[in-house]
């Protein structure tokens, strides 16, 4: 049977690291300028660049780190990315977009592009993004001005910084980084998997052994060094401990210098611009959707929407967990690896979850770190064209998730897949919270971050008589910070003082 000419199929992918060493300042990186390199190998991987740069009609970027908080960046910011990206490698007349926070995006600008190809919207898209946060940091350190200002005219199409991530309840009461809100999933799920500390600390540094074996055959790789087990499982000057139960290198880097971009178009124009179908990697299914406040998910050790979109994707491809050979799973931390598994049910001992070496050794690049997981699986599939890849996405607090699943294998009457019923699900189930009142209350999780040793910070979430209650630890606090920082703490029971709009831990009965 014939593919349907409309079909979406990406022909071009590319990606770019950088390790300057901060000393030179005319050898810095920039966020421009590794966009712009990843963009244009992947044009030229498509093997028809001069018809491909003529065919672009739509350019999306990834939101850059620096543009997804408030305040301004060091040394400035592009005001348009995808018009000054457009610029730089010749293409003219585009639409230009420039995404919302979050994690998400590259997959889900990728399921939106397919749908816009497909509809006719679209006859080419360009979709790409880049960090140059270790770039950042090194200059800053050493006294190096750079300027990262500089931007093209053009049309743009701006979306902002999405929703809130956290609500003023949330953050009042000491949620806000994710190193200090990540850890109450990761204890949550460690003890609904009845796992002692001991026990989830080796299956993380076993996971984790694994991915930095994998970045370290990755030439993209920000951090390509493989490592051991038993270093990942071990605290140590070069491995410390910055919250439970996390050391360094449990989670993601996000000081990279990369840059990552795909081209999606359609069979019929991809054939009239003459590239090979060997390039030709279809889009077979997709899902996304995005979970409650944090506060209010009923279960901190499940995600509905990890549950749901990873299903959904994997049964719209009409395939199964079984049949598809390559996986990455975001790992921003290995909660959300552990999940995705889950739901898939995907023995991650057995099959590797990731294709990079993950956020971890391959490199956290902000919001755009999918992207790379996207071409490292085109690669895959191109090298593999009877196999299927697997990629999930995740934003925010796992808080956004979308998924995608490759494969070289025509894709046949392809149809635009909604996720509708799925956020319908997830927005049944949900908890009321907000309590804020002097309470006695069980914990259902808790987190303690460090700095330079020492605990820094601590936050409950707990249920009292009344519903569910989230409290900090009182500044420089250490005796509570600690008490909260041992074995067992999940289902001891915990008195509340609420002072001043804030609710905090006054005392641990055990």
């Amino acid at each position: 049977m014939a593919v349907h000419p409309r079909t979406p199929v990406l022909v071009g992918v590319g990606q770019c690291v950088d390790h300057w060493d901060g000393k030179d300042a005319s050898r810095a990186p920039s966020p421009r300028g590794l966009l712009s390199i990843a963009a244009g190998r992947a044009v030229q991987d498509t093997g028809a660049p001069a018809e491909v740069l003529a065919s672009i009609d739509q350019v999306h970027v990834v939101r850059r780190f620096a543009d997804s908080m408030p305040g301004n960046p060091p040394f400035g910011s592009c005001k348009n990315p995808p018009a000054s990206l457009a610029a730089d490698i010749g293409v003219d007349g585009a639409e230009h977009i420039y995404s919302v926070v979050g994690g998400d995006q590259p997959q889900k600008l990728v399921n939106e592009a397919a749908e816009n190809v497909f509809s006719g919207r679209a006859r080419t898209v360009l979709i790409g993004g880049s960090e140059a946060i270790a770039a950042m940091k090194n200059a800053l350190r050493n006294g190096i001005a750079l300027d990262w200002s500089d931007s093209a005219e053009g049309n743009l199409t701006d979306r902002g910084m999405g929703a809130r991530l956290l609500t003023e309840y949330e953050t009042d009461n000491g949620l806000g980084k994710p190193i200090s809100t990540y850890p109450l999933f990761e204890n949550a799920l460690r003890h609904r998997w009845q796992l002692s500390e001991r026990d989830y600390d080796a299956m993380m540094a076993e996971l984790l052994a694994e991915f930095s074996r994998i970045a370290a055959d990755n030439p993209y790789a920000q951090y390509p060094q493989a490592r051991t087990a038993e270093f990942l499982s071990t605290e140590s000057e070069e491995n410390f401990r910055i919250a439970s139960p996390y050391l360094k290198w449990h989670v993601a880097q996000d000081g990279v210098n990369q840059g990552a971009a795909v081209v999606l178009t359609s069979v019929g124009e991809a054939a009239r611009m003459g590239i090979s179908p060997e390039k030709w990697i279809y889009l077979h299914g997709y899902a996304h959707a995005h979970d409650h406040n944090i506060s209010e998910r009923p279960d901190l050790s499940k995600s509905p929407p990890i549950e749901l979109v990873a299903r959904h994707a994997v049964e719209s491809a009409g395939t199964s967990t079984g049949k598809i050979k390559h996986f990455d799973l975001y790992s921003c931390f290995p909660c959300a690896v552990f999940l995705a598994a889950e739901a898939l049910d995907l023995d991650w001992r057995k099959t590797p979850a990731t294709v990079t070496g993950g956020l971890q050794f391959a490199g956290g690049a902000g919001n755009n770190y999918s992207m790379h997981a996207i071409a490292a699986m085109v690669e895959k599939l191109r090298a593999e064209p009877a196999e299927f890849g697997f990629v999930l996405a995740n934003g925010g607090f796992l808080t956004k998730e979308a998924a995608g699943v490759y494969s070289a294998r025509p894709k046949q009457d392809w149809q635009p897949i909604s996720s509708e019923g799925l956020q319908a699900q997830i927005d049944e189930a949900r908890l009321d919270c907000g309590l804020s009142e002097d309470a006695n209350a069980e914990i259902e999780s808790v987190s303690v971050t460090y700095r330079r040793g020492d605990p820094s910070h601590a936050v409950v979430v707990a249920r009292s008589d009344k519903g569910r209650i989230i409290a900090r630890s009182r500044s420089g606090d250490l005796t509570t910070m600690k008490a909260l920082d041992q074995p067992g703490m999940i289902g001891s029971r915990i008195a509340i003082k609420h002072e001043d709009g804030r609710n905090f831990v006054e005392a641990i009965a055990g």
